[in-house]
């Protein structure tokens, strides 16, 4: 769980949500440096949460559990309703 607690990692595994992604792309999609990227998807793909596969000189990550996917959809759910919550409290 520790190795999801990062915002940067918890977007990551949001972008991967789909499809798998080339570092490239998961940079652009993150919004900041490679070597930021490559950090953090080391740790989540030592955790096994993560899984890579190497194509010439491109690498391309997938989500490797998909409880980890069911984790974040529960979590994005519980955090939206809260949200929402607020803001009809304020109106």
């Amino acid at each position: 769980m520790k190795a999801l607690a990062h915002p940067l990692r918890l977007k990551v595994i949001v972008a991967l949500n789909e499809k798998e992604l080339s570092v490239q792309e998961l940079v652009e999609s993150v919004g900041t440096t490679q070597s930021n990227v490559s950090q953090h998807l080391t740790i989540m793909r030592d955790k096994n949460i993560l899984s890579s596969r190497r194509v010439a000189n491109q690498v391309f990550y997938r989500v490797g559990d998909c409880k980890v996917l069911d984790l974040v959809s529960l979590t994005k759910k519980i955090f939206c309703q809260i949200d929402d919550s607020q803001t009809n409290k304020s109106e």
